[in-house]
């Protein structure tokens, strides 16, 4: 095969590839923690998305969804990343405030 028709096949195969449903690129998505509560109060990502928490309040918080993720202490004006690897619903909440829930839910 020559090398214009191996180049080619080669564009057309990833074309193909990332027009396949389920192999879109991962999406970023971002709540902001302000008011004591965090908004979108409830979120829905795919697997593989990453879910940036920042923190606009005035006091500390943290984002935790028992025995899956935790932020830790997610100090004023600081951010934390987490990315999303198996499908379900977690409900988080804040330590500091457990008042303070929210849902993320992952297909």
């Amino acid at each position: 095969m020559n090398p214009g028709a191996r180049k080619l096949l080669l564009a057309a195969g990833l074309a193909a590839a990332c027009a396949l449903p389920g192999l879109a690129a991962a999406a970023t998505h971002t709540v902001v923690i302000e008011g004591m509560k965090s908004v979108p109060e409830t979120l829905t990502v795919n697997k593989g998305d990453t879910v940036v928490w920042q923190n606009k309040d005035v006091v500390p918080h943290t984002v935790t969804a028992k025995g899956n993720f935790d932020s830790g202490d997610l100090a004023v004006g600081k951010s934390w990343r987490h990315v999303m690897t198996k499908a379900g619903t977690y409900d988080y909440f804040c330590n500091y405030h457990p008042g303070m829930k929210a849902t993320v839910v992952v297909k």
